[in-house]
């Protein structure tokens, strides 16, 4: 892909609109003061002090954020719960511009969030301490899931792409539940002009008649009894095959600093990454890769194309001075990056 055509899939893209459905997530980062510390008179333990409070979407949240610093309008459809941490979210979801009147609102449930400690200025790079996760354990109600469905077909027809995002670990307590998997399948049948994308670290197996983009480490796990952190790519190959043949769709696979592995009919191809030099961050771009793909593929772009584009949103975001605001600025200085070097 040359410049030019790189430029004119970004170009596109703000003509596109996607639909996120799944687990949507509150993440408020604490930037603890090392140097301010005070102790309670009644335990006599240290009482850390917050400086600053930023908060941002997570899991879901993370995706849209990334197509909306794409130029892709977006629509969000998850489940909050009746509290704070909902208002803030919908809110925050709101300043990035997306679309949040879908999200379904649960009296039962809590607002998925995790907090994160964070001390800051006592070393070059923040150190993030243990996390903090509030979310609701139990299934999630059948009137929930039915208000979710509903909301879904009437919204698929009016998208490009659909992105489902499940990212709970327990069985039936996320937003992506077996009766949304089933609806999901069906609308992905019946909307032949909308792509459907689905990623997910535990359940990637139980996808059927869509794209599914998991990790290495998922899409192995999904065949067989294998849970490594770095399969080798021969495995990883041979799980896509039989996750290609489940779904009926091609697959990719992000192997993270290895690049991708694209599955279809034709064939298996190894697209190699776009090398960084430096720190990377530790999180954030498969994020970046599953959103640039969907946006690619909206605009028309070949499956190739849009494997290329999730690879140079990927190195983009492993960059320890990535913003999502200047995302696509950052995603053609890395193809010239890339070019220059090659």
């Amino acid at each position: 892909m040359d410049e030019n055509r790189l430029q004119d899939i970004l170009f596109r893209s703000a003509h596109a609109r996607v639909l996120v459905v799944g687990d949507f997530t509150l993440d408020r980062r604490l930037q603890i003061d090392p140097t301010r510390i005070e102790y309670s008179e009644e335990t006599g333990l240290p009482a850390h002090q917050v400086a600053a409070v930023d908060l941002a979407p997570g899991a879901a949240g993370s995706i849209a954020v990334i197509l909306r610093a794409l130029g892709i309008g977006v629509t969000a459809l998850g489940v909050v719960g009746d509290d704070g941490d909902g208002y803030e979210l919908r809110r925050n979801l709101r300043q990035h511009g997306i679309d949040e009147r879908a999200m379904v609102v649960a009296a039962d449930r809590h607002t998925p969030t995790s907090i994160r400690p964070v001390i800051v200025g006592a070393t070059p790079m923040p150190h993030e301490l243990e996390r903090l996760d509030i979310r609701s354990r139990t299934p999630i109600a059948a009137s929930t899931t039915t208000a979710l469905i509903e909301r879904l077909r009437a919204l698929a027809s009016q998208v490009h792409a659909v992105i489902v995002v499940d990212h709970v670990s327990e069985e039936e307590c996320g937003v992506v539940t077996s009766r949304l998997r089933l609806e999901i399948a069906d609308l992905s049948d019946r909307h032949q002009n909308v792509w459907f994308l689905a990623t997910s670290h535990h359940r990637i197996g139980l996808f059927r008649h869509v794209m599914i983009v998991p990790d290495a480490r998922a899409c192995v796990r999904a065949v067989y009894a294998n849970d490594s952190s770095n399969p080798p790519l021969a495995l990883v190959g041979q799980a896509a095959e039989q996750l290609r043949q489940r779904t009926g769709k091609p697959v990719i696979v992000t192997l993270g600093i290895r690049g991708m592995l694209v599955v279809h009919e034709q064939g298996m191809l190894h697209a190699p990454p776009v090398p960084i030099s430096g720190p990377i961050r530790l999180t954030g771009a498969n994020d970046g890769a599953v959103a640039a793909i969907a946006a690619a593929l909206c605009t028309g772009a070949t499956l190739d194309e849009a494997v290329e584009l999730g690879n140079l949103a990927a190195a983009a975001m492993r960059r320890t001075d990535a913003t999502e605001a200047a995302l696509q600025s950052q995603i053609i200085a890395m193809w010239w990056t890339h070019h220059k070097d090659a």
